[in-house]
């Protein structure tokens, strides 16, 4: 098979494998595989207008199409509009056509007794005891609802767990630089 027609999103493609295309938006993440209906397949002088084939895509990336502007224009009156627009479209990647034609035409590969007798048994998992692991501290409670004169005003009475556990919450999520001010001061005033 050395080329395939292919429908998606209300149009047709003539694809190949290896090819990029782009295409209208497609509702899969990044790096998904897709499997668009196949309307013919052909090659080597030869078309199959019902194939039973698959051709699986890979969604390379979500990308915006070409700015096309559009001007409305009345003479006369003083009448001007100017507005713009872009498609969302697809990129998309041929992996394979007829990838499942070939899986279902190779046989499986089955083991004798003998081959399964010599494998290793896989090792049972280790598990750690569950009272060995420490608590885990966590910011003061309604932390993420307080302001940062809140935050300041609070912060001296608070324990040093907690402080650390606030300071590191502040880092990840808010970064507000006062509230990350008051809360190591506060654990120098700790330490």
């Amino acid at each position: 098979m050395s080329y395939a027609v292919i429908a998606l999103g209300g149009k047709q493609y003539r694809v190949r494998e290896g090819e990029y295309l782009l295409v209208d938006r497609v509702a899969a993440a990044e790096g998904a595989t897709i499997q668009p209906r196949v309307l013919l397949v052909g090659g080597n002088g030869k078309t199959d207008l019902t194939p039973t084939v698959t051709v699986t895509a890979r969604v390379v990336g979500h990308e915006l199409g070409e700015k096309i502007r559009i001007g409305k224009y009345r003479k006369r009156t003083g009448y001007k509009r100017h507005n713009g627009y872009r498609s969302r479209l697809t990129r998309i990647e041929i992996e394979s056509i007829g990838a499942a034609a070939r899986k279902a035409a190779a046989k499986p590969k089955t083991e004798t007794a003998a081959q399964a007798a010599e494998k290793p048994a896989p090792a049972p998992k280790a598990e750690a005891p569950a009272a060995a692991a420490p608590k885990a501290a966590h910011p003061p409670k309604g932390y993420e609802e307080m302001t940062v004169a809140q935050i300041a005003e609070a912060a001296p009475g608070w324990r040093k767990p907690n402080l650390e556990a606030a300071l590191a919450y502040e880092q990840e999520h808010g970064k507000r630089k006062g509230a990350i001010a008051a809360l190591e001061s506060a654990l120098k005033e700790k330490s």
